[in-house]
């Protein structure tokens, strides 16, 4: 049997409609507080009003006297265990003895409606010792105990190197939380089912995340447990780890009543309780010889975790492998901490701990290339990576890097040889351009290689219709829809064929976290994985039908001659000849060999890179900063969906931009001061620069149809890149992020 082969792509690669454009834009989508169930009860947890406290004393009695009162919920009453399964298992699902920081929950109090449940709470006094607590990782640090994890990377002699240079540049940079702000808070409803089992609907990106909390606080096996992922409204890595908390929550509540329990969270006990990205602090040298070749790199990289470890030990490992930055160094020195403070737990937030230290190194490239006198491209050119180079770890490029004609392409958009003709809008005002690059390791990396699988079950009905189910998540970023055309083009089968559903974790395996920019390979994989032999038996018996021996399968259709039949029509035939028209799929990420002792080897599978210059606005007399336009350029591989991809650029550019200019958590003495938009400011529609967005497709070729991760690219280097800017405009040399007016002002020696 021969075919003949079609180069050009039927779905891939095509900017097809979201699959959840209507029933989103519509309002019809169910989001996790539209469910409804019978008898259903409301939860709300009691918290800690100190950063850390011992809890003498609850008294419940005054509420207990209300009809709508339910059921108070204290530690003691938790069937299975008191520790959230993530990491280091350090977390309680509810406080004991000891509260670590403020707004920790300490019980949960269930009642018959939302209104009660949270009027009641106020009703329970808790009785608290106040505890000595530290809000400082410089203090904490001294404390070996309060060290979560550390890294380091050894790569040739960079202390003896850094005494050869003849420019070196050491500074410090600190950067500080970044709220997620998803427009949906937290929500997680328990069903207990008098068979003994027990369903929770979550918001979610990783509902095997919430398995397993859940099962630990019930005591449940497995196979009587089942997440099923509601629409969720915004994640960014909000909805990746603490999820698992508030749907322990919700299940321990209908397990202990018997009921459904609903949790909803409002935006200030979100805002307080939730994980955050991490404040950071850096330390980097950077030395070069007398020609502009970078030559030794050395790195201190400390990050504020908060109370309890959670994700900070794999937030931290992304951050240290990509400390150096995307730059052929012969000698690079890494060592990194996540250290225990008495604040809000810290963890996933898109760019994983990249975009803290991105910030730092890419603001010191430019300070260096400034020192030595050379243009912040020109340097930046002349050290990159490159194929066959070496990353910080010893990890050769083998393939798919665009990373020199990523930044050859902002700089002739930006007209950057031409920056000093810049005007600015006014004469109080000052205009520049900055520069940044960055890559970016696709997946979970060595430090998750155990959770870096996918599974895919994909069921053609009789109608030709196609369900398939995945392990990985929607969140907004576009997945059923990339997903939804892999599986098209692996079938020639029509996109509105194609249904792919929110997670349930009973009908599909478990296919790790929805993080780390894997979705598309790993999800993508496995779908290929499962289509592979039904694509064969269904071309087969096209082949039979068209009664010949060579054929083209092109949107749809199966075409030979003159002869051209539809895949509803072959689908047909293949259930009346008794094929099997299912299949699953199951997608292992390749082996990495990074060495935790000394931070060598392959770090990751492959790498996404991008170039990004901003052009900015300063107002001298108030301090204020406008981004006026960012030119990105992005290598992702194949783009599977050019008009998603572009959204994704524009939102991460976006949320970048937020995190360097305007988003500033105010914590004082552990306590939050600004827990909801009101006073958090955040990037909206009316700050939204002009964009400039570039694709260089450089083919992966493990990828589904040669495509690679995006999704946290675009945010990772954008504040680097203003803060460059900020410098060209006005002089100012910023080593803090955000960029707030007060800070320029104080920089700028006004105030």
């Amino acid at each position: 049997m021969s075919r003949k082969k079609e180069n050009k792509l039927s779905f891939v690669g095509k900017g097809i409609e979201r699959v959840d454009a209507d029933i989103k834009l519509e309002g019809k989508a169910l989001y996790g507080d539209d469910l409804d169930f019978a008898k259903m009860l409301y939860g709300v947890c009691l918290r800690s009003p100190y950063p850390k406290a011992r809890i003498k004393k609850i008294d419940f009695s005054e509420a207990q006297k209300d009809p709508d009162f339910v059921k108070l919920i204290t530690a003691k009453d938790i069937p299975g265990s008191n520790k959230w399964p993530v990491v280091n298992d350090d977390y309680p699902f509810l406080a004991w003895d000891i509260a670590e920081f403020h707004s920790q929950a300490v019980a949960i109090l269930v009642a018959k409606n939302r209104f009660k449940a949270n009027e009641l709470s106020k009703k329970v006094k808790i009785e608290y010792e106040e505890l000595d607590f530290i809000d400082d990782i410089h203090k904490s640090i001294t404390k070996k105990e309060n060290i979560f994890s550390s890294y380091v990377i050894k790569k040739g002699d960079a202390f003896n190197e850094i005494k050869k240079c003849k420019y070196v540049i050491e500074k410090e940079f600190t950067t500080n939380y970044q709220v997620h702000c998803y427009l949906e808070p937290q929500v997680a409803t328990g069903v207990f089912a008098t068979d003994g089992t027990l369903a929770v609907y979550s918001s979610t990106q990783c509902p095997f995340y919430v398995l397993d909390a859940v099962c630990a606080i019930t005591g449940l096996s497995s196979n009587k447990v089942k997440i099923i992922q509601t629409v969720t409204g915004g994640g960014f890595g909000g909805k990746e780890d603490v999820p698992a908390l508030v749907g322990a929550h919700a299940a321990l509540a209908s397990f202990i009543t018997k009921s459904p329990v609903r949790i909803c969270y409002d935006r200030e006990e979100d805002f307080r309780s939730m994980s955050k990205r991490h404040p950071s602090y850096s330390k980097v040298t950077y030395g070069a010889d007398e020609n502009g070749k970078l030559k030794c790199c050395i790195v201190k990289y400390i990050l504020d975790a908060g109370a309890y470890s959670t994700l900070s030990p794999i937030v931290l490992w992304r951050g240290t492998v990509h400390a150096a930055g995307p730059y052929s160094i012969d000698n690079v020195y890494v060592e990194s901490y996540a250290v225990k403070t008495n604040k809000v737990p810290c963890g996933a937030f898109r760019g994983f701990g990249q975009p803290q230290i991105s910030f730092a190194q890419e603001s010191l490239i430019d300070d260096l290339a400034e020192k030595i006198g050379m243009d912040p491209i020109d340097f930046r050119l002349k050290n990159i990576i490159d194929k066959n180079k070496l990353t910080s770890t010893s990890q050769k490029i083998k393939d798919s890097i665009g990373l020199k004609e990523l930044i050859e392409i902002v700089r002739k958009k930006s007209d950057w040889d031409k920056r000093k003709n810049l005007k600015p809008s006014a004469n109080n005002k000052r205009r520049g351009l900055g520069c940044s690059i960055a890559y970016y390791g696709v997946g979970l990396g060595a430090k998750g290689r155990y959770l870096d699988r996918a599974g895919a079950y994909i069921n053609i009905y009789r109608d030709a219709t196609v369900n398939i189910t995945v392990g990985n998540t929607e969140m907004g970023q576009g997945a059923l829809t990339v997903l939804t055309q892999i599986a098209a083009e692996t079938l020639n089968c029509p996109i509105n064929n194609i249904k792919l559903d929110e997670v349930d974790t009973s009908k599909v395996p478990d296919s790790g976290p929805t993080v780390a920019s894997r979705t598309t390979v790993m999800s993508g994989n496995a779908i290929i994985e499962a289509a592979k032999p039904l694509r064969e038996r269904i071309f087969k018996t096209a082949l039979k039908m068209l009664g010949s021996k060579d054929m083209i399968a092109k949107d749809g259709y199966f075409i030979s001659g003159s002869k051209k039949i539809f895949f509803n029509e072959v689908i047909k035939q293949c259930w009346a000849e008794r094929l099997k028209m299912s299949e699953q799929g199951w997608y292992v990420s390749p082996p990495t060999t990074y060495d935790l002792k000394d931070g060598k080897g392959d770090a990751y599978i492959v790498y996404s890179y991008s170039a990004n210059i901003a052009d900015v606005e300063v107002d001298i007399e108030t301090g204020f900063l406008e981004v006026k336009k960012i030119y990105s350029a992005f290598d992702v591989g194949k783009v599977v969906n050019p008009v998603l991809a572009l959204g994704q650029a524009h939102g991460g550019i976006l949320q970048g931009m937020s995190w360097a200019v305007y988003e500033n958590l105010v914590i004082e003495k552990g306590v939050m001061k600004n827990p909801g938009f009101t006073d958090y400011i955040v990037a909206t529609s009316c700050d939204i620069p002009e964009y400039d967005v570039s694709f260089v497709e450089k083919d992966y070729s493990e990828g589904p149809y040669k495509a690679k991760g995006m999704g946290e690219l675009p945010l990772i280097a954008v504040a680097g890149a203003v803060r460059n800017a900020v410098k060209n405009a006005c002089g100012v040399e910023m080593d803090s992020v955000p960029m707030i007016p007060e800070k320029i002002l104080k920089k700028m020696g006004r105030i």
